[in-house]
């Protein structure tokens, strides 16, 4: 079973047009493959106040937006749009290179009203760095979610209780949404060769201790509070499964990983390798080339 080694606090930055997020600390040390985890308000906006992110480009990297309130319009470099709206994923894989835009829908911006959701940046093996880029946009009515016993899961990648995501993730990926009501129980399985972490972003979570054959103290957990609270993120210790209990309603998300045990060469809206690589990506956006 899996346990918590370690509880990394939250901080608020902005970003995009100015919006606010609320982001773990010390993301450099957040397991791989993961690079960013962004939780997006919860922020009520007023009629015209509502701020996106204006064009930018993105290459060796996928970003995954999930919105859980509110409305947002995408466009990007070769002609792809869309909305995304309450329940809505979308999964963009950069690859080679996009350049594109999230803004606040127009009629969200005219009435204002509460914004809330998630933009993961997960990272992608050299091989793959420069794949040609793709979307996959799953709405809410089509995306899998369970009830069961007092949890609610909604499967954005991976699998839960059951149930399976449609997306095609090019490395092995868990990205679970789930709400548990007071005294419920969930069993996570992962597989043991994945990276995990829980953000809770409501309540509070209860991880109890693993055990195994491991004797370094920070293996399990030991001296490290395993109750996981809104606004933590719990990096978890090695192992199949997880135990997740909860006292009050709390909600959540389930993220897991392989660590792909490669240099990370990262500047702004680019990761790639190496140095020489952030500078090509670099030059190819200057001359335009990157997202044609």
């Amino acid at each position: 079973m899996r346990s918590v080694t370690e509880i990394i606090s939250t901080h608020i930055v902005r970003e995009g047009g100015g919006f606010k997020v609320r982001r773990p600390f010390r993301m450099n040390r957040v397991l791989s493959p993961f690079l960013l985890i962004d939780e997006m308000g919860p922020v009520e906006y007023g009629p015209g106040e509502a701020v996106g992110a204006p064009w930018h480009p993105h290459r060796g990297f996928e970003t995954v937006t999930y919105l859980l309130n509110g409305r947002m319009r995408h466009e990007d470099s070769a002609g792809n749009s869309g909305e995304l709206n309450p329940g809505d994923v979308q999964w963009m894989t950069a690859g080679r290179g996009i350049i594109h835009s999230e803004e606040p829908h127009e009629q969200f911006q005219k009435s204002g009203g509460k914004m809330h959701g998630f933009q993961i940046w997960v990272n992608l093996p050299a091989k793959h760095k420069m794949m040609p880029p793709r979307y996959q946009e799953i709405s809410a009515d089509v995306s899998p979610t369970i009830e069961e016993k007092g949890v609610w899961a909604r499967v954005i990648a991976g699998e839960c209780l059951g149930v399976s995501s449609s997306i095609d993730t090019v490395i092995p990926i868990t990205l679970i949404h789930v709400k548990m009501q007071e005294g419920s129980e969930l069993i996570q399985k992962l597989d043991s060769n994945l990276n995990s972490m829980i953000y809770v972003f409501s309540g509070n979570v209860a991880i109890p201790r693993g055990t195994g054959v491991k004797t370094h103290p920070q293996a399990f957990g030991l001296g490290v509070k395993q109750q996981i609270s809104d606004g933590e993120l719990g990096i978890l210790s090695e192992g199949d499964s997880i135990v997740i209990k909860s006292n009050v309603f709390s909600e959540f998300l389930i993220l897991a990983g392989p660590e792909l045990n490669e240099p990370i060469a990262r500047y702004g809206p680019f990761v790639m390798n190496t140095r020489e690589e952030i500078q090509q990506a670099f030059f190819d956006y200057q001359n335009g080339t990157l997202g044609n």
